[in-house]
């Protein structure tokens, strides 16, 4: 299936590794220029050349996006390298488990915030497209208590009304909002493959509660970010994908 995206500029926070890079990847692959932060120039640099690899305008800054002047320097400079900007993808995740106040500090300030402070200097761009679309990244630990319950989960949860939030009021302007909230997702450099090397016993309970007997990929997850993001969904608006293997048993 054709997603439309070809031509479309695309921004991803975090797009230097897992479930942010395969989202980068699969927009290049079809045919949108993506720009992306992270915190490590290296793996910036990597990503982009991978992405100009494809074909496509890339672009890429390392910064702390829990900076809000940095990131809007990066939005700016994003658009004006790939000639604007149609999709939004917030993905950071400071991972705070710990129920500590640095840990809802940190949980608030990247997770959070570094969503706000992408979308509103983003928005601009967004008014000017033919086709503005927003896909934010939480987690299955915003919809249902688990072992992340604390900072994680409930910054996520914010994450989600946000994004309900974002796209009624951006309705009317054309822009849609989607969350998507993946649920364990394993690949290298990520917290699973440190969990299960670490924590071994954390790891065998949460791959017990995995119905599949797997985690999924990050390319599964980006599955459908990607389709959230593209013309293809121009009637899917302020919905929360859940893309976790039957792992939460919630109904609604």
């Amino acid at each position: 299936m054709d997603l439309g995206l070809k031509g479309t500029k695309a921004i991803v926070t975090g797009g230097s590794k897992g479930i942010g890079r395969a989202i980068a990847m699969m927009l290049a692959d079809e045919g949108a220029h993506v720009s992306i932060c992270a915190r490590t120039k290296a793996d910036v640099d990597a990503t982009v050349k991978a992405l100009r690899a494809k074909g496509v305008t890339a672009h890429g800054a390392a910064l702390d996006v829990a900076n809000a002047d940095a990131v809007k320097a990066w939005v700016d400079a994003a658009a004006k390298a790939l000639g604007g900007i149609d999709i939004v993808v917030p993905n950071v995740s400071a991972l705070a488990i710990e129920n500590t106040p640095a840990g809802w500090r940190k949980a608030f300030d990247v997770d959070m915030m570094h969503t706000v402070h992408t979308v509103d200097a983003a928005l601009p761009y967004l008014e000017a497209s033919q086709s503005g679309s927003i896909v934010i990244i939480s987690s299955i630990s915003g919809v249902e208590i688990d072992f992340a319950a604390g900072p994680y989960g409930a910054t996520k949860a914010q994450l989600i009304h946000y994004a309900k939030g974002l796209s009624c009021q951006l309705a009317p302007k054309g822009i849609r909002c989607n969350a998507v909230s993946p649920g364990n997702t394993y690949f290298e450099g990520g917290v699973w493959p440190m969990i299960e090397k670490n924590m071994p016993d954390l790891f065998k309970l949460a791959l017990s509660k995995n119905k599949t007997g797997r985690m999924a990929t990050a390319e599964e997850v980006a599955n459908g970010a990607v389709f959230l993001a593209s013309p293809r969904a121009t009637f899917i608006t302020g919905t929360n994908l859940i893309i976790d293997g039957a792992v939460t048993n919630r109904v609604a």
